[in-house]
C-alpha cells in the first residue's frame, strides 16, 4: 500500500470512527435524551447544601421530546436543555466553573435571589445563551470574560452580588437589559456602544467605578483590555512537528486496528441501547397515560356540586396514617376523642392541598371532622410549633373554619378541623354547570357569601398577634378552594395563619398572596396582599371563569383583573357576569358595585387599596333585593342601559 493510499484510509477511518461516536453522543435515545446533560444538572444539584425541593422532583426522564419537561425549573425543547430557572429557593453552595459546559443548548439561566457564592461559571460552551441572571446572591470574583463570547446575549444581571474587579468590554449588538449594580466594581466603565446605553442605575452601588454615566467623576486607573487571546508564534512548533512525522507510521498502524475493533463493539453497543432505550420510554409513556386517566378522575370528583356524592373504598384513617404514641390536643371541649378512635374513623381522601394531604373522618358514634397532615414547615421547635398552632386556634369567628385540636410528635404534625357538608366555594361557583342537576347560584346567595367571607378577612386582619409570622399577611392564601359552605350554607374560610409555619420558598410558590403585584416587582407582602386576594376572589364570582390563582391541577385558569380591565375598555361589558347572575336586571346596579370594590382590591398599588374594615362597610351597604319575576330573563335583555355608559367608566376608573 503506498503512503499516501495508507494515509487516506486512515483519516477515512478516523472520520468513521468520530462520526459513529458523535452519533452515539447524540442519538443515544430516541427521545433526544441527553445524559451528558442530566449528569450536569444532578452535578449542579449536588452542590447545593439543600436541595431538598429538587431531590423529590428532580428524579426519572428529564425531559421528553417537546413535551412539558418532568423537572422543575428546566425548559426543553426536542429533549435538549434551553432553560434552567431556579429563583427564589434559599440555594447555597458553590457551582464548579465548569458546571455548564455540557449544558450547549442553554438558551435562558436564572438563579435569581439566593445565596450562592464562588466565582461565576464559564460560558464559553454556551453560545446560545441568551438571558442571564445571576442577581441577589453572593458570588464573587471578577466578571468571567467568557461572556463576552456570547454573541446572541440579550440580558445580563448579576446585580447585588460581591463581585470586584473590571467591568469587561462587552459590545453585543443584541445586549438590552445590563445591571451590575452594588457590587464591589471597580476601573473605567469600557467606552463601548453597548455598555454606554445604559444609564446610572445599571452601575449603582460600585463606589470604585467611573466613566460612562458617571461622568462628575475621574478615572485614574486604566484597564487593559484582556478579553481576547494573545497570538504567539507556532514556527518552533511546526519545524518540531515535521521532524517527528516518521515517527507516527507504526503507531497509526496499531490505531487503524483498534479503531475497527472498537468501531464494531459500538455499533453493537448502540443498537442494544437504542433497543432498551424504546422499551424504556414506551412503559414510560403508558405510565404516563395511567397516571393521566386517574388524574381526570379526580378532577371531575373535585368538581361535584354540593347534591352529588362520593363513591369512595371504604378504608380506616389508620390505614392512611401512622400514628406513633401521642396525644391529640383539642381546643376547648366541643369536641374530644382518642387517638384510637380516630385510627379507627371510616376515613375518605378529600385530596392534596398545597401543604398537606387532607382526609375526612367519621368517627364510629362521633362527629365527622376534616384531618390535615402538615408537610414542608419550617424547621420549628416543638415549643415553637405549639406555640404558632395555638395561635391560629385561638382565632374564634362564625365565618372561619374551625380549628378543633392538633397532633404533635417528631415525625407526624395533624391539624383537626370541623368538616363543612357542603364542600367548597369552588365547586358550588364551577361545579356541574351545563348540567341539569346543577342548582344556580343566585346573586342574593353570592352577595351573602361575599359578606362572609368580608367579615372572616376583618377578624383575621384586627386579631392578628403581633408576635407571628402571620400578623404580615393574616390568611395569605385566600381564594375560592379554601372558602367553604356549611349544612346552613354559611361561609366557613379555612387555611389561615399558616404563614406562621410554612417555609419560605414553599409559601411563595404556592400561597395566594406571593402572586400579588407587589411581591412580584418588590418580594414583599402585607396585609393588603390578602385584600388584593379578595378582589381576585370577587372577580371569580362575578364572572363564574376559573382563576388563575385557584384553578385546580391540570384546569387553566385566567387573569381576571387583566380579563375584566380589557373588557371594560374595549366595551364588551355584557361578557363580564356570570350568566346564572346577568339574567336578574334588578341586580345590575349591586354587581356593578361590587365589581367595581373588587377592580380597587386588585390595584397594582397596595396604598390604593381600601382597608378590610372598608371594605366590609362597602360590602354591606349593598343591596342583595333582587324581583323574583326578572330571575329568568333572557340574558341579552339583561344588562341594562347603565352598564353601558357612566357607570362601567367609574369602574375604570373608580372615585376614592
Amino acid at each position: 500500500m503506498s503512503s499516501s493510499n495508507f494515509f487516506k484510509y486512515h483519516v477515512v477511518l478516523f472520520f468513521m470512527v468520530k462520526l459513529c461516536t458523535v452519533g452515539i453522543a447524540q442519538d443515544d435515545s430516541p427521545t433526544g435524551y441527553h445524559g451528558s446533560e442530566r449528569d450536569a444538572l444532578l452535578a449542579i444539584r449536588a452542590e447545593f447544601n439543600n436541595p431538598k425541593l429538587l431531590q423529590k422532583n428532580w428524579t426519572s426522564l428529564m425531559c421528553y421530546m417537546n413535551n412539558t419537561p418532568n423537572w422543575y425549573g428546566i425548559s426543553c425543547i426536542n429533549g435538549r436543555v434551553t432553560g434552567l430557572v431556579l429563583e427564589n429557593f434559599g440555594l447555597t453552595g458553590k457551582l464548579k466553573p465548569n458546571a455548564l459546559v455540557n449544558l450547549t443548548q442553554l438558551q435562558t439561566l436564572s438563579f435569581k435571589n439566593n445565596s450562592i457564592s464562588g466565582n461565576l461559571m464559564d460560558f464559553s460552551k454556551n453560545q446560545n445563551l441568551k438571558n442571564i441572571d445571576l442577581s441577589g446572591n453572593k458570588f464573587d470574583g471578577e466578571i468571567s470574560s467568557s461572556l463576552l463570547r456570547l454573541n446572541s446575549l440579550e440580558s445580563l444581571q448579576v446585580q447585588n452580588n460581591n463581585l470586584n474587579g473590571p467591568i469587561p468590554g462587552f459590545n453585543q449588538s443584541t445586549l438590552k437589559v445590563f445591571n451590575v449594580s452594588n457590587n464591589n466594581l471597580s476601573g473605567e466603565i469600557p467606552n463601548t456602544t453597548a455598555l454606554q446605553k445604559f444609564g446610572p442605575s445599571s452601575y449603582k452601588g460600585n463606589e470604585n467605578l467611573c466613566g460612562g454615566p458617571f461622568t462628575n467623576t475621574t478615572c485614574t486607573i486604566k484597564y487593559s483590555d484582556t478579553s481576547g487571546p494573545s497570538q504567539s508564534d507556532n514556527s518552533q512548533n511546526d519545524s518540531s512537528n515535521s521532524s517527528k512525522s516518521s515517527m507516527w507510521t507504526p503507531i497509526l498502524v496499531v490505531i487503524n486496528v483498534v479503531s475497527v475493533v472498537v468501531l464494531l463493539f459500538l455499533v453493537i453497543y448502540y443498537f442494544k441501547k437504542t433497543k432498551k432505550l424504546k422499551r424504556i420510554v414506551m412503559n414510560k409513556n403508558t405510565r404516563l397515560m395511567e397516571v393521566e386517566k386517574i388524574e381526570t378522575s379526580k378532577m371531575e370528583t373535585t368538581t361535584m356540586t354540593p347534591t352529588e356524592t362520593r363513591s369512595v373504598e371504604s378504608r380506616s384513617v389508620g390505614s392512611e396514617v401512622e400514628l406513633e404514641k401521642g396525644k391529640l390536643i383539642f381546643f376547648g371541649s366541643e369536641i374530644k376523642f382518642e387517638v384510637d378512635d380516630l385510627l379507627s374513623a371510616s376515613a375518605e381522601g378529600l385530596g392534596k392541598g398545597n401543604f398537606g394531604d387532607c382526609y375526612k373522618a367519621m368517627l364510629v358514634d362521633g362527629p365527622t371532622v376534616v384531618v390535615k397532615r402538615l408537610r414542608d414547615l419550617k424547621p420549628l421547635s416543638n415549643d415553637e410549633f405549639v406555640r404558632q398552632v395555638r395561635a391560629i386556634g385561638d382565632m374564634k369567628h362564625p365565618n372561619l373554619l374551625a380549628l378543633l385540636g392538633y397532633y404533635n410528635t417528631k415525625d407526624e404534625k395533624l391539624l383537626l378541623l370541623k368538616f363543612a357538608r357542603n364542600g367548597s366555594l369552588y365547586n358550588r361557583i364551577h361545579g356541574g354547570k351545563g348540567t341539569r342537576d346543577r342548582i344556580p347560584f343566585r346573586w342574593s346567595t353570592r352577595l351573602s357569601v361575599v359578606r362572609g367571607v368580608a367579615r372572616a378577612l376583618e377578624y383575621l386582619h384586627l386579631n392578628c398577634s403581633s408576635s407571628t409570622a402571620a400578623a404580615i399577611v393574616p390568611h395569605g392564601n385566600l381564594k375560592s378552594s379554601n372558602v367553604f359552605l356549611d349544612e346552613n350554607d354559611e361561609v366557613r374560610v379555612a387555611d389561615y395563619g399558616l404563614t406562621s409555619l410554612i417555609a419560605l420558598p414553599i409559601a411563595t410558590q404556592r400561597m395566594v398572596s406571593y402572586r400579588s403585584p407587589e411581591y412580584l416587582s418588590y418580594k414583599k407582602v402585607s396585609k393588603k396582599s390578602d385584600i388584593w386576594s379578595f378582589g381576585c376572589l370577587l372577580l371569580e364570582l362575578l364572572t363564574g371563569r376559573v382563576s388563575l390563582h385557584s384553578a385546580s391541577p391540570r384546569v387553566t385558569g385566567a387573569d381576571l383583573c387583566s380579563w375584566v380591565h380589557r373588557a371594560v375598555r374595549e366595551e364588551w361589558t355584557a361578557e363580564i357576569f356570570d350568566t346564572e347572575i346577568a339574567v336578574q336586571r334588578s341586580a345590575n346596579s349591586g354587581m356593578l358595585r361590587l365589581l367595581q370594590i373588587a377592580l380597587r382590591c386588585c390595584d397594582k398599588s397596595p396604598e390604593k387599596r381600601p382597608e378590610v374594615s372598608e371594605l366590609l362597610r362597602e360590602v354591606d351597604s349593598i343591596n342583595d333585593t333582587v324581583l323574583d319575576s326578572e330571575d329568568e330573563e333572557d340574558l341579552s335583555l339583561s344588562m341594562d342601559q347603565s352598564m353601558t355608559d357612566d357607570s362601567i367608566a367609574a369602574v375604570s376608573t373608580p372615585a376614592r
